[in-house]
């Protein structure tokens, strides 16, 4: 009876286990879900920086003000922007820009949901800022300089950089990372960067051969040579191009890996030979904010540089190479 009576139990506390494995088991699947490794958080840091200054660019330039005035518990306390204002835009740009405004406001506090982020570094968005990109990329000094908030062209051109930095840098970073939480983030906001740089994109391309008083050169030479510049300081090739693809006398494309399949002038999304978006590094993106391509040198939307530990890595190589 004693051994009858063991077996019973035996086979009850089986079947309890048995039980209870199913919420065992989904609650394992869920805490995997949510696991983000060490090596992910740097990864998805780093790209705080950018939103922080396209959320402050977009927010001072549709509304006048920025996150200390929208979300100031995503800035932490980091310093305001130097040199924001609004822009003189047009009703239709400014409510696509205020769209964009509170999407990167989203893009903040999503990777802050997920990891804990550092406070807002300091940015300058000043007209000197973007006007410098400018002089570099047209070669001359513009004159007058160069003021992103003066018109709907000037801002777009202005506009041209950040989405698309953004957009090829989560596309690097992607294959790099290793839990479904973070390439779900990540996907999440690839997506909605892409997104506005193709409006950008299909804004600028409708007024191509427009030219950009009072400089004389066309929207779209515009965007080629920024384009140019930006692939110079990223130092790994072509991964930007402008808005229309070179053609020669006769009307024939002249860059086969430009322009869909080599056959496309215009060139509203740009990417590579298989029309697939480009990806950038961490190093490459940093090159092309700071303005110096080189990533261990802070300078243009940065002046103290970006933050996170891998920008404070490059930092502080370039700190001990002294």
């Amino acid at each position: 009876m004693a051994q009858c009576g063991m077996r019973i139990t035996a086979i009850a506390v089986s079947f309890l286990i048995l039980l209870h494995l199913p919420s065992l088991c989904t609650a394992s699947i869920r805490e995997a879900a949510h696991f983000i490794p060490p090596s992910d958080v740097d990864l998805l840091e780093f790209p705080l920086n950018l939103e922080y200054l396209e959320a402050e660019f977009f927010l001072f330039s549709s509304l006048g003000h920025g996150l200390d005035k929208v979300a100031p518990d995503l800035a932490m306390g980091g310093p305001s922007p130097v040199g924001a204002q609004k822009a003189n835009l047009s009703p239709f740009i400014k409510d696509i820009i205020m769209q964009f405004a509170y999407q990167e406001v989203g893009h903040v506090r999503a990777i802050k949901d997920t990891v804990k982020g550092f406070p807002r570094p300091l940015l300058n968005l000043s007209s000197e800022s973007f006007t410098k990109v400018m002089d570099r990329a047209l070669g001359c000094w513009t004159n007058p300089p160069f003021d992103p908030y003066a018109n709907d062209v000037n801002f777009l051109l202005a506009t041209y950089i950040l989405p698309n930095v953004g957009l090829t840098g989560y596309a690097g970073a992607n294959p790099k990372l290793k839990s479904a939480a973070s390439k779900k983030l990540v996907a999440g906001l690839l997506g909605v960067e892409s997104g506005q740089d193709a409006v950008i994109r299909s804004l600028l391309y409708e007024h191509a051969g427009e030219k950009v008083e009072p400089y004389g050169v066309t929207v779209a030479e515009f965007t080629e040579r920024i384009s140019e510049l930006m692939n110079k300081l990223g130092h790994a090739g072509t991964k930007d191009e402008g808005i229309v693809v070179p053609k020669d006398n006769g009307g024939i494309v002249t860059t086969k890996d430009e322009g869909a399949e080599g056959k496309t002038s215009g060139n509203v999304l740009a990417g590579d030979e298989y029309s697939l978006a480009y990806a950038r590094t961490p190093e490459e993106v940093l090159r092309i904010l700071y303005g110096e391509g080189n990533e261990h040198v802070p300078g243009g939307f940065y002046p103290n540089g970006a933050d996170g530990r891998i920008a404070k890595c490059h930092l502080a190589t370039k700190t001990h190479s002294k």
